[in-house]
């Protein structure tokens, strides 16, 4: 159901309104969740115009009355792989017989498998398969999402993606995000010379990204056997020249020198960060100047539950004072969740964190992480009217407690219900 141009709808009847700042959370503060009881949201071309616990229903043009449920801004998924042609379960099952990322990933597995399915895999069948899948994200409440490409390692296979990206974009309310991830592995018939891989990556794959258009950012996997450091900077300085900013893949497996490289090329964010040490939370918390800006820490506590790895520090990090982000990292191989509600329970059972500074992680600091902190993460005057009515009380705190339960009943983006 759409709503007239220029039309002021009235959503009264909250009995308590999450996220009513746009303030992005360091440390402490991401322990402190600002609301309003009794509220009301009134929102006018798909923007919130006001917000408020007063009786405002004369500047209405009509009232939805939301019969004292709670509401959220929608969550914000900042690190997504959802562009895939299959699952590979059948890697979940050699890591239950014992077999390592890393052994999975030479012998063929991993990035690579899911690199040769997909370009095998017309684009139409991606855009249905990933299709799916978004509609799947949003009714668990995500209204804003990152997607990256890096499983075509080839020029065609990663414009394909991409363009898959591009049609999701158009098709879908939401926001969605795309970046350019073609250092993401390095495909066998460069196994032995990866330099010439970043040169493709950099040469033939930016330019032709960069003339249609399809990447808003560009990203490596700076890791142990995958791209050096040195590599990492070259395509990050190269995507820079197209005016692409850097998110990094990075300290999944070692520590790698990943945090170094975002921190140096000012990148957005660094995600993984399952190694870590107190010197790399110092070169992060040093990155941000005055107005908070800076290389925000992504963690992704799902890869951690699936590959059965160490999760990284989240609640070290925060005790440091920096601005912890939480995303999916929803993928075929390493973590086939979907759901920013599970990931906030994990965050809480397996990192320590508390509900409220899980619930700041996917909105206000994930929506920073992206630079969209002006248009969504929270519901402030001004920003898109992305929010979730939810279908229980207390519910940010019964998010994490209700592990794999949908707490959202509904779903509203630029103040429009969508349909689940």
């Amino acid at each position: 159901m759409g709503y007239l141009r220029d039309m002021k709808i009235l959503f009264s009847g909250i009995s308590k309104l999450y996220g009513t700042s746009k303030q992005v959370r360091f440390g402490s503060q991401m322990d402190a969740v600002k609301s309003i009881l009794n509220a009301s949201i009134l929102v006018e071309n798909g923007r919130v115009l006001a917000v408020t616990s007063e009786d405002i229903s004369d500047q209405a043009d009509q009232v939805i009355d939301l019969n004292g449920a709670e509401v959220m801004p929608g969550f914000v998924d900042s690190h997504t792989h959802t562009v895939f042609a299959v699952p590979r379960e059948e890697e979940f099952v050699m890591r239950l017989k014992g077999a390592s990322y890393e052994e999975i990933a030479a012998a063929g597995g991993g990035i690579l498998n899911s690199a040769q399915k997909l370009r095998r895999t017309s684009e139409d069948e991606l855009f249905d398969y990933a299709s799916v899948r978004v509609r799947n994200m949003i009714a668990q409440g995500t209204t804003t999402l990152e997607i990256k490409s890096g499983y075509g390692l080839s020029v065609d296979a990663e414009i394909k993606m991409l363009r898959v990206i591009k049609r999701l974009k158009e098709t879908f309310p939401i926001t969605i995000r795309a970046t350019f991830l073609g250092a993401h592995a390095f495909p066998k018939e460069f196994k032995e010379k990866t330099d010439d891989y970043v040169d493709l990556v950099v040469k033939d794959m930016l330019p032709i990204i960069a003339a249609e258009e399809l990447a808003d950012h560009i990203d490596v996997f700076c890791e142990r056997g995958f791209f050096s450091s040195d590599q990492a900077n070259r395509v990050i300085e190269a995507g820079a020249k197209y005016g692409l900013p850097s998110k990094i893949h990075g300290n999944q497996l070692a520590v790698s020198g990943g945090v170094q490289v975002a921190v140096r090329n000012n990148s957005w964010s660094v995600d993984h960060l399952e190694h870590c040490t107190e010197v790399e939370w110092n070169l992060l918390k040093n990155s941000f100047d005055e107005e908070g800006n800076g290389t925000m820490p992504v963690v992704l506590p799902g890869v951690s539950y699936y590959l059965d790895l160490p999760y990284a520090p989240a609640r070290e990090m925060i005790d440091y004072g920096l601005p912890v982000v939480l995303a999916t990292d929803f993928n075929p191989g390493s973590s086939p969740v979907h759901s920013l509600q599970t990931v906030q329970s994990l965050a809480c059972t397996q990192m320590k964190m508390t509900p409220e500074e899980a619930f700041n992680a996917v909105t206000i600091n994930a929506a920073r992480s992206l630079r969209l902190e002006d248009e969504v993460g929270s519901i402030t005057v001004g920003n898109r009217a992305d929010f979730l009515v939810m279908n229980q009380p207390n519910a940010l705190q019964r998010i994490p407690y209700y592990l794999g339960q949908n707490l959202v009943k509904e779903v509203y983006v630029g103040g429009v219900k969508f349909d689940l």
